[in-house]
């Protein structure tokens, strides 16, 4: 037995040290625990800001009518899937070029990395291409469903879907590369954190073309007066609401693009209670104030008081004191009660109020970063939201004109009267209540 055990014993000692050697070789957590947690924080802030798909598709399903709500689940869960492919082949290249001049690059499609990647081969100083693009490309989608829901009830399928390939494919990604791909706006100095203008705005103007070109709802403007159209299910927009709030914490939180440091971590749950107070401040902010003007409470405005809230403090979440949080984003729920009855005055028809809550809400909440980050320049984050606000503008203007002349956009009056689910789709979402 002994010279077996002394056997084992000297091969066991002249194994040791090449054992000491790879594992001084592997590199240590110190080294990819960025990584991993980086990668982890884009998944997991991909999967919430995913799910704000849900809630914009339960948000306009409850305030269109009936008629119409099969049409805004079939538009909502196609314009993701265009978002994803287009985002895919053209869209997340564009956006991040790496180097170029600032203004303009039509890149290609997106590789991920190798399966299995190891650390020798990962970029080990962020995350993983697959979490980086996914989380970048929920999104160019959020954006897409602004559009959705200001167009809705007489709007046609397939023309709206052609517009959402090009803002999803190049106009989103273009104007996106000027500030987070290293373009002109962010080398002089513009700060937009989430998306109060890159993401938000951009839906409000490219929304807001679409509205103009489109023109209001049959009745909506009759004799000088607004007539209402009630939503089909207020208690389905109550959830989709809910749900957008939810997402919301993945939208900015994730947007901290880092968690491999205990300052890192420290700042997203920063961020994720400013968020919740703003979104909670707006909402106070318009139950007070159409309990003032209106006599009763207004649950509508409420609603999207909570998302003008949110949409308010996405340029800067991670800056303010909670009581910042909580006056930025009460003044987003105030712009909302003001500027709905606003857009009616111009005979503008903004279904769901995705105008005021996104555009309005979102020129504020970049303003409103001067406030509390430090170098933060009134004068360049106007010249932010005025470039990203003419290129949309006009870019989708030209597009809505093309579109209606070589497609039409609208469906005709005898279909927007039976709603858009039968003319469209041939299939209603609330089969039972109809006639006969």
């Amino acid at each position: 037995m002994k010279p077996i055990k002394s056997l084992l014993v000297g091969a066991g000692l002249t194994v040791l040290p090449t054992l000491a050697l790879a594992q001084d070789a592997a590199p240590g957590f110190d080294e990819i625990g960025p990584y991993i947690m980086t990668t982890l924080l884009f998944c997991m802030a991909g999967f919430l800001v995913f799910f704000m798909a849900a809630g914009f598709a339960m948000l306009e399903g409850g305030l269109v009518r009936s008629k119409n709500v099969t049409m805004q689940m079939t538009k909502n869960i196609a314009l993701f899937s265009i978002a994803a492919i287009m985002y895919w082949l053209v869209g997340f290249n564009t956006m991040y070029p790496g180097d170029f001049n600032g203004f303009f690059a039509i890149g290609g499609w997106t590789v991920l990395d190798p399966v299995g990647v190891s650390a020798a081969d990962a970029a080990l100083d962020y995350a993983s291409v697959g979490s980086d693009f996914f989380f970048q490309l929920v999104f160019v989608a959020a954006t897409a469903s602004i559009v959705s829901g200001v167009l809705a009830e007489r709007i046609k399928l397939w023309p709206f879907l052609v517009f959402v390939v090009v803002l999803t494919g190049f106009m989103y990604p273009i104007s996106g590369s000027w500030q987070w791909g290293g373009g002109w706006l962010s080398e002089m100095g513009f700060s937009d954190f989430a998306g109060s203008t890159v993401v938000h705005s951009v839906g409000g103007w490219a929304a807001l073309a679409g509205a103009i070109v489109l023109g209001p709802r049959l009745g909506k403007y009759k004799d000088g007066k607004v007539v209402p159209m009630p939503g089909s299910n207020l208690a389905l927009a109550t959830l989709g609401t809910f749900i957008l709030w939810l997402g919301w914490f993945g939208f900015n939180g994730g947007s901290q693009l880092a968690m491999g440091t205990v300052g890192d971590v420290s700042d997203v749950s920063r961020i994720f209670a400013n968020t919740n107070m703003a979104a909670a401040a707006g909402a106070i902010a318009a139950l007070i104030l159409t309990q003032i003007l209106y006599k009763k409470p207004d649950l509508t405005m409420v609603l999207n008081g909570a998302l003008a809230g949110l949409v308010s403090i996405t340029a800067s979440p991670l800056d303010p004191s909670l009581f910042g949080a909580l006056w930025i984003g009460a003044v987003g729920g105030v712009i909302v009660v003001f500027t709905v009855p606003l857009l009616d005055k111009f005979k503008i028809d903004d279904v769901v109020g995705a105008i005021p809550v996104h555009l309005f809400a979102g020129i504020w909440g970049t303003i409103a970063v001067v406030f509390y980050q430090e170098g933060a320049s009134l004068i360049t984050q106007l010249i932010g939201i005025v470039a990203y606000g003419a290129f949309t503008f006009v870019a989708s203007l030209v597009i809505w004109v093309i579109l209606k002349a070589v497609m039409g956009i609208r469906v005709s009056e005898e279909d927007e009267i039976n709603g858009l689910d039968m003319s469209e789709l041939g299939m209603e979402a609330y089969p039972e209540f109809s006639k006969g």
